[in-house]
C-alpha cells in the first residue's frame, strides 16, 4: 500500500510540473501552428543537415509543437542553386547554404571564401566573436536582405582539402590541375591564382567527374570527402590552411519579419550560440572520418603543407583581395574593410 502511495504521489507530482511547465513553452509563440521547410545543401547526416535538424527540434519544442520545420537533404529539392532560389522566393523558408552558392543570390557573402584571412588556430571561436561583437555580420545582414533573405549566423565546418591524384606540396604541383570548386566567382579566382584550372561543377557530379577523368580533383572538407566517397578515385588529400568552409544558415526576409520578434530572437540565438559547439563536433566528425577513409583506402595519403609553401599559396592569394571590391557587390569595400578588422580584433580578444 505504501509502495503504490508513493507511485502515485510521483505521478501526481509529474503532472503537476507539466502543468506548471508548459505554458512557459506555449507562451513563447502565440501564433498560428507553422509548417516550414528547410533546405540543406548536405546529405543526411552531414554538418548542415544535422544542424539543421538540431534547429528544428529546438523549435519545435520552444513553441511547443506550433512551429514545425521539415528539413529536406541534398538533392530533394534540387541542386544547390536551386535551392537557394527556392529561399529568395519564399518557396521554402530556409536555406543552410555556404558563402560560394549563396553568391549569386548574395555577391558580398564571396568576402568569406577570400584565401588566408582567417587564423589556422581557434576558428569557430573567431567567428563566434565576430558574430556577437563585430561590424561584419550586421554589413552582411543588409546585404542579404538587400536581396530578400536573412543570415542566421556563420558556421565553421572544417577546413577545406583538396583531394588530387597528384600530390600537392609546393604552388607549382597545382598549376595546370582541374580542380572542382564550389560556384563562386571569387573562388574561381582564388584558384586560378595558385595557377589551377578551377571547374564548378554540382556537388552531384564530382564523383563521376573524378572517375571518368573530367577533373583531376575537387576541394571540399573532409566529412564531404567521406561521405560522398571521393577518396574512393583520388590518391592525395591535401591540407592548405587556407579556406575555413562556412555555412551560412539563411532565411526568407518576408516569412522572417512576419515572426513575432521573441521568435526571430530565438531563431538567432540559437545559431548563434551553436557556433562553437557545432565547430567542436565537426572537428571530432572530421578526425574520425579521416580515420575511416585511411581503413578503407590504406595508401590514400594526407599531408598538409610546410611553412615555405603556405608562404607561397598565401602570396598567391592576396593577389585576389582587390577583386573582391569589383565582383562583391555594392559594400564590398566597407564589407572587406569589416571582416578583415574583426578578425584581427577577434584575436586579440581570444588571447
Amino acid at each position: 500500500m505504501k509502495r503504490t502511495l508513493t507511485k502515485l504521489a510521483v505521478i501526481v507530482f509529474a503532472g503537476i510540473f507539466c502543468l506548471t511547465a508548459a505554458p512557459a513553452f506555449a507562451e513563447n509563440y502565440t501564433g498560428k501552428p507553422i509548417l516550414a521547410k528547410l533546405a540543406s545543401e548536405e546529405i543526411e547526416g552531414d554538418f548542415m543537415t544535422v544542424w539543421a535538424n538540431n534547429f528544428s527540434d529546438h523549435m519545435k519544442e520552444w513553441t511547443d509543437g506550433k512551429i514545425n520545420i521539415t528539413v529536406y537533404p541534398y538533392g530533394t529539392l534540387g541542386a544547390l542553386g536551386d535551392i537557394n532560389e527556392l529561399a529568395q522566393m519564399g518557396v521554402v523558408e530556409y536555406v543552410f547554404s555556404d558563402y560560394a552558392w549563396i553568391s549569386a543570390f548574395v555577391p558580398q557573402a564571396q568576402v568569406l571564401a577570400l584565401n588566408y584571412i582567417f587564423p589556422t588556430e581557434n576558428v569557430p571561436e573567431t567567428i563566434d566573436w565576430i558574430v556577437r561583437n563585430g561590424k561584419f555580420f550586421p554589413l552582411l545582414e543588409k546585404a542579404f536582405r538587400d536581396n530578400d533573405l536573412v543570415p542566421l549566423a556563420v558556421m565553421f565546418e572544417g577546413w577545406q582539402w583538396v583531394s588530387s591524384n597528384k600530390k600537392i606540396t609546393s604552388l607549382a604541383d597545382i598549376k595546370g590541375q582541374k580542380l572542382r570548386v564550389m560556384s563562386s566567382k571569387l573562388l574561381v579566382e582564388d584558384y586560378k591564382a595558385y595557377g589551377a584550372v578551377p571547374t564548378p561543377m554540382d556537388y552531384g557530379e564530382v564523383y563521376s567527374g573524378l572517375q571518368m577523368g573530367l577533373i583531376d580533383g575537387q576541394v571540399n572538407p573532409l566529412f564531404a570527402i567521406y561521405s560522398m566517397k571521393f577518396f574512393e578515385v583520388q590518391k592525395y588529400v591535401t591540407q592548405l590552411k587556407s579556406e575555413p568552409f562556412l555555412g551560412i544558415p539563411t532565411v526568407n526576409k518576408e516569412f522572417f519579419d512576419s515572426l513575432p520578434q521573441n521568435v526571430q530572437d530565438e531563431m538567432k540565438r540559437f545559431w548563434v550560440d551553436a557556433i562553437i559547439p557545432a565547430g567542436n563536433w565537426i572537428m571530432e566528425r572530421n578526425a574520425s572520418d579521416k580515420e575511416k577513409m585511411l581503413a578503407a583506402k590504406p595508401d590514400l595519403e594526407f599531408n598538409e603543407l610546410d611553412d615555405d609553401a603556405i608562404a607561397e599559396f598565401k602570396a598567391a592569394a592576396e593577389t585576389v583581395y582587390p577583386k573582391f571590391t569589383e565582383i562583391g557587390g555594392d559594400g564590398a569595400d566597407e564589407i572587406l574593410e569589416a571582416l578583415l578588422a574583426d578578425i584581427e580584433a577577434a584575436k586579440a580578444a581570444l588571447k
